[in-house]
């Protein structure tokens, strides 16, 4: 619809019901139908088409199977989901155009239960990070997340409706999507590869997958500085003691099944591009025939005495993040940088360390992204939690003692007590190494691409926290967004462009953080909004706020209020505007 307004009243109606919403019998919120009824779907990235038939796998024993009458033909109405049991696992039953299908009922990202999710046209977006998933076919239309999910047979007898399921998908409540083998002949030392992907992120990890998927059968090698296989980094800064095997994305055998091999510990110092060549760290060198680059960020340097005192952390892998959470027990724990990992630093500290401290530039922590009003009411939810913050303020020395940390002096002259700093003061892209490549970068040392995922080099592909693209929403101004889900969009992008299906960015970008056991949602790109619109209670930390650019919804951020982020991001994928005057 042209004017929205259809849409803008929903919201409206939305919020009111938000407040007296009460879960009935599992029936999904949407209450009788969703509210977003005439939603698009969410452009397919190359999901979903008639022709993808899912194989179904070989189970041939019955026993494999469970049967279950689940619900009366009329205890559901069109737009409504409902979770039901099986006796041997639970699915999630969905009612869309008089038909019915069944599905896994978790997201096979962190297992948010779906059923509180958004139901539209066709698929169901969870209401945690926003993934979305075909109801047809199971399949996984939008990120964040690697898994698709299974799904279920579902019949009408005598008014009864009966689900038949696979006890093994029930239980495992995902599945991966059939990918190809690799049928080139290889010499694992050879130093050629069709695609090699540097970065072993969401983005490299997507784009390697959605290859095999696509039916790619040549070499893929991914390397990586890293030395684990590809796992969940935004973990990292909310649960400090996790190790590498606990977030864990893929294994070894996962990808050593699949043909995607991976090097690790291996850094790239050099790309040739008219050789089509990459050089290693180790003198090792690697040809290829296509590249892509995703490299992500890394911790911007900053200006202080003392750099050669221990004790002090970036916190960019699991070692860093258990040796933080150890060095901190009992101790005076420093956090410098309130940015969205420094933030969630402190408040994983609070119950380990003996004091916190958080040092920031600006006068309230995410008034960049979030604005005054809800960066206030987040800092007074760490204050209650015993952190202390030292604001518009900044670290001239590190001193130690022995070579290790005991105090921080800060520029107004304040001395603070550290035995562990952690340093989360904003990034930088991790493109040094292409400096004389040829390949363009900004005066920032972003890559630029085109919609597909192209460099100006032929050939040489890039994505993830590195890149400038162009971004439909804002007219295809190119924007940086470096969000864990935007990375697994711009992995699959590239895949599809290196195969010569060239697909859109058809995405809303999505983002979250945890701390003391609350989360932010947040969706849309607000860069540069002018006015917030709050509805709720702040001080209650349960709220939704509204960020407009001149008349224009452009973002959303909430907390205790779901699922009004994933809602939001329904309308705004599917191309609508919601106006300002229709959130007042």
């Amino acid at each position: 619809c042209g004017t929205c307004l259809c849409c803008a009243v929903e919201v409206k109606v939305e919020l009111s019901l938000l407040e007296k919403e009460k879960e009935v019998d599992g029936l999904s919120p949407n209450g009788k139908a969703s509210p977003f009824a005439d939603c698009r779907p969410n452009g397919a990235l190359g999901h979903g088409s008639d022709d993808d038939s899912t194989p179904l796998p070989l189970y041939h024993k019955p026993r494999d199977y469970v049967e279950a009458s689940v619900c009366h033909v009329k205890d559901l109405e069109n737009g409504q989901m409902r979770e039901v049991d099986l006796g041997s696992g639970r699915a999630l039953l969905i009612k869309e155009h008089g038909e019915f299908s069944a599905m896994g009922h978790k997201c096979p990202h962190y297992g948010a239960p779906l059923v509180k999710g958004v139901l539209s046209k066709g698929h169901v977006r969870c209401p945690w990070h926003g993934a979305c998933f075909n109801i047809a076919t199971g399949d996984i239309e939008d990120f964040p997340g690697l898994d698709s999910l299974p799904t279920f047979q579902v019949r009408v007898e005598k008014d009864k409706v009966i689900i038949r399921a696979n006890k093994q998908a029930l239980q495992s409540q995902k599945r991966s999507k059939p990918m190809a083998r690799c049928s080139a002949v290889i010499n694992s030392s050879s130093g050629f590869s069709h695609v090699l992907i540097i970065g072993s992120g969401p983005a490299g990890l997507v784009c390697a997958e959605t290859l095999r998927q696509e039916g790619f059968t040549d070499r893929i090698v991914m390397c990586t500085m890293d030395r684990h296989p590809p796992y969940d980094r935004p973990k990292l800064s909310k649960s400090l003691d996790s190790t590498a095997e606990q977030l864990r994305l893929r294994s070894m055998e996962f990808l050593q099944d699949h043909d995607i091999e991976l090097l690790t510990e291996k850094e790239v110092v050099a790309i040739d591009v008219k050789t089509r060549s990459v050089t290693f760290e180790d003198g090792l060198r690697m040809e290829y025939r296509k590249i892509f680059i995703a490299t992500g960020s890394k911790p911007k340097p900053m200006n202080y005495k003392g750099k050669d005192v221990t004790n002090v952390f970036n916190i960019r892998t699991p070692e860093d993040a258990n040796s933080i959470a150890r060095l901190a027990n009992n101790k005076n724990a420093v956090i410098v940088g309130t940015s969205f990992v420094g933030m969630e630093v402190a408040a994983a500290l609070t119950d380990k360390a003996h004091s916190v401290s958080v040092i920031g530039i600006e006068s309230v922590p995410f008034k960049k992204a979030l604005g005054e009003k809800v960066g206030k009411a987040i800092m007074k939810l760490f204050e209650v939690n015993r952190v202390k913050f030292y604001m518009l303020n900044e670290v001239s020395e590190m001193i130690g003692h022995h070579g290790q940390l005991k105090e921080v002096v800060l520029k107004s002259g304040k001395v603070l007590r550290a035995d562990v700093c952690v340093i989360g003061a904003g990034s930088i892209p991790a493109t040094s190494f292409l400096k004389q490549s040829g390949i363009h970068l900004d005066s920032k040392g972003f890559i630029t691409v085109n919609k597909m995922m192209q460099t100006n080099v032929d050939g040489v592909f890039a994505g993830g926290d590195v890149v400038m693209f162009p971004f439909p929403p804002r007219n295809n101004k190119k924007v940086n967004i470096p969000h864990w889900q935007m990375a697994h969009v711009h992995g699959r992008v590239a895949a599809l462009s290196m195969m010569g299906r060239a697909t859109d960015i058809k995405t809303v970008p999505y983002f979250w953080s945890a701390m003391f056991g609350k989360t932010i949602r947040y969706a849309g790109y607000g860069d540069g909004f002018d006015d917030v619109i709050i509805q709720g209670d702040l001080d209650e930390l349960r709220f939704v706020a509204f960020y407009t650019r001149s008349e224009e919804v452009v973002a959303v951020a909430s907390m205790n209020y779901d699922p009004i982020v994933s809602r939001v991001a329904e309308v705004l994928g599917s191309g609508k505007t919601i106006k300002k005057r229709d959130v007042e």
